[in-house]
């Protein structure tokens, strides 16, 4: 709240005062965060019906698994050692430059190793990698 000082002026206060604007300001903001995400999730569309497709074999991710021993794969394909995968995983790439990577890794595996594997997932130029795990029930 403004207060004028008394004085033999008595002329009008030209001051606003914004506390009540703010007020609506905060309140309305509020709002807007609370029912925003309600309105993004309930859109209801009906989607189309299309005539059944077979999956593309070469746009198949590789699956590069480790399994609890440290044995790496490639499509169930055993690998002998990480320059063998890095060298394979080119080759890959090669063939098709949007080859993405599902990694699967046993939960006995040493970060590190999973680490490796990583590391050289990237370094053989594949940019695409996802992580593969079981739902828990």
């Amino acid at each position: 709240m403004a207060f004028k000082p008394q004085s033999e002026d008595e002329s009008a206060m030209s001051e606003i005062n914004v506390t009540p604007l703010v007020d609506v300001m905060l309140v309305l903001v509020i709002i807007l965060l609370v029912t925003a995400p309600l309105l993004t999730q309930s859109v209801h569309v009906t989607l189309p019906k299309t005539a059944e497709t077979t999956a593309d074999i070469n746009a198949q991710p590789l699956q590069v698994g480790i399994d609890a021993q440290g044995t790496i794969t490639i499509n169930k394909n055993p690998i002998a050692d990480l320059t063998a995968l890095e060298t394979a995983l080119k080759a890959e790439l090669a063939k098709n430059p949007e080859i993405g990577v599902h990694l699967y890794a046993d939960q006995a595996v040493v970060y590190g190793k999973i680490a490796e594997v990583m590391a050289i997932i990237q370094h053989a130029g594949i940019t695409k990698l996802a992580f593969v795990t079981m739902e828990q029930q």
